[in-house]
């Protein structure tokens, strides 16, 4: 049997089959068993090499168009075969279009972003404005003009990220309080939220977390102000009901420095675990800022004074929504944070 008579009966043998096909699957075996690497159409080619000179142009010629028809074919049966498959499913499937949809799955906001949209609301309604700086900070901002030089033990109090003996990732939001001071002169009333940077990890604490700075500047501003401020942000945050105290504290950029004690939200100051039986919780440090702060920002002491506090996002949120582990708001567990 010549090559002519090989390819044309193939092309004949392939029509037969295709017109029985009644699935996808069953026409790829067919598609493959023809135009494969090892197919019939591959196989009959080989022989091209004992034909004469004259022969191979005629037949090469023959092959292209088989193959062409061929792929048609196939083609054409493909869809002929989806559109049995598809008049199938419609016969025999239905679908009841009275049920209720399906709802689609819809994230929520962290809980640390919402008490930081919250707490951003209070401040802001008390005539507070958000400011923002970089968290690579340099260690003039995040120390040095704080009143830490280099051989304060304050330092070693901060467990700081260095990249290098002048850069830092910065351990508080408070350089944000000397950037700010350095480009407008007084008066101001600032908050910083941001994230900060310190080597500690374990149940209450965590290397990368989030603080909110707050400041205010101007002539005759008093201690007086301070506890006016922040009396009045944690009644909005936490209820008019729970009591608040100042201690006295120490901090480098504060003097006098004072923390800020609430009434245990857990146990309503009866004394728990949670407060150690003290009936009270530290929430946040706070004070006047020390002149020295103010000389190196070139602001004139004897002119000017101001306060600045300080609190974490995590510790307050923790109260709030009475979260017992740090780590919770960072192990991104679904079902912790559906609650929010």
């Amino acid at each position: 049997m010549d090559m002519k008579q090989k390819l044309e009966e193939m092309l004949a043998a392939a029509k037969a089959a295709v017109t029985e096909v009644a699935d996808e699957a069953a026409l790829q075996e067919i598609r493959v068993r023809y135009l494969g690497k090892k197919g019939q159409l591959t196989t009959i080619m080989k022989g091209m090499g004992a034909l004469s000179s004259d022969e191979r142009p005629t037949i090469g010629a023959l092959a292209n168009r088989v193959k062409e028809q061929l792929g048609q074919l196939f083609d054409q049966h493909l869809q002929r075969v989806k559109q049995q498959e598809l008049s199938r499913r419609l016969e025999h499937e239905s679908i009841d279009v009275t049920l209720p949809g399906r709802r689609g799955v819809s994230g929520s906001k962290h809980p640390v972003t919402l008490i930081t949209e919250e707490l951003i609301d209070i401040f802001s309604a008390l005539g507070f404005c958000v400011a923002e700086g970089p968290e690579v900070e340099q260690d003039f901002y995040n120390f040095e003009a704080l009143n830490i030089p280099r051989d304060h033990p304050a330092r070693d109090m901060q467990d700081t990220f260095y990249i290098n003996d002048d850069v830092v990732l910065r351990t508080h939001t408070s350089p944000v309080q000397i950037r700010t001071m350095l480009k407008h002169r007084p008066p101001l009333r600032i908050i910083a939220p941001g994230t900060v940077y310190r080597r500690d990890s374990d149940i209450t604490h965590s290397p990368m977390f989030h603080q909110i700075e707050g400041f205010m500047v101007d002539e005759n501003i008093t201690f007086g102000d301070l506890k006016g401020i922040l009396t009045t942000f944690i009644h909005e945050c936490f209820g008019t009901k729970v009591a608040v105290r100042f201690r006295p504290s120490f901090f480098p950029f504060t003097e006098p420095s004072a923390e800020v004690d609430i009434q245990c939200v857990i146990c309503g100051g009866k004394g728990c675990r949670v407060c150690k039986n003290s009936g009270w919780l530290e929430i946040l440090g706070s004070g006047m800022i020390d002149p020295e702060v103010f000389k190196s920002v070139e602001y004139d002491s004897s002119k000017y004074s101001g306060f600045a506090f300080g609190m974490g996002l995590e510790r307050i949120a923790m109260l709030k929504y009475g979260v017992n582990d740090l780590r919770l708001f960072f192990e991104n567990d679904v079902r912790f944070l559906r609650q929010f």
